[in-house]
């Protein structure tokens, strides 16, 4: 059976560009970032959030108000999508303006990173936990961090430039920023612990 792929637009700094987004299943605005899809012209399958900072609230369109502020508006769309029986999530819009709100994001993943598949992009790259290991293909000459939060262990890679050999690495102490495929493919393996991978867009 096909896994149903959600696209997330949140309400960070707007993407220079979106992917084709109709090979998503579903396209969600997560609320003001409903202001871009709409000085856009571009129309979402779902609005939701606490509708704090949206210009306008559709009526031709799926509306979902999730007023509980114990959850972020980001935690609120993915319960939404997991109920709905969505696994791979893309989203936009996750990083800039206030950090305290990209850090949030990066809080929020982690908490799903088992029962969702989270992949965030911004205009420089993307990023996403792994779980296991994890296969990239046609990126030869890109950066590649490799962000522990907080310690990951048995780490192992192959086709970086500076290789991993089954090392800890530990935020605050060590961690794996600015290392670069030096293959067109790269794999990257983790027995413990919580990794984030980051991969620049050049």
């Amino acid at each position: 059976m096909k896994k149903k792929k959600a696209f997330i637009l949140l309400n960070g700094s707007a993407p220079n560009n979106l992917p084709d987004l109709s090979q998503y299943d579903i396209v969600c605005a997560i609320d003001g970032a409903f202001n871009y899809f709409e000085a856009n012209n571009i129309t979402p399958d779902l609005v939701t959030g606490d509708f704090d900072s949206i210009n306008t609230i559709p009526t031709s369109i799926e509306v979902i108000n999730t007023p509980n502020q114990d959850f972020t508006d980001f935690e609120k769309a993915l319960q939404i999508l997991k109920h709905r029986g969505f696994y791979d999530i893309d989203v936009y819009g996750g990083s800039g303006k206030e950090h305290d709100h990209f850090l949030g994001n990066i809080s929020t993943a982690l908490q799903w990173k088992i029962g969702l598949n989270i992949t965030f992009f911004d205009n420089f790259g993307k990023y996403f936990f792994i779980e296991g290991s994890i296969y990239l293909t046609n990126i030869i000459g890109k950066n590649i961090s490799l962000i522990p939060l907080p310690i990951a262990s048995g780490i192992l890679t192959e086709g970086l430039l500076y290789p991993i050999k089954n090392e800890t690495l530990t935020f605050g102490e060590r961690i794996g920023t600015r290392n670069k495929a030096s293959k067109n493919e790269v794999q990257i393996s983790i027995e413990k612990g919580d990794l984030l991978i980051y991969i620049s867009h050049n």
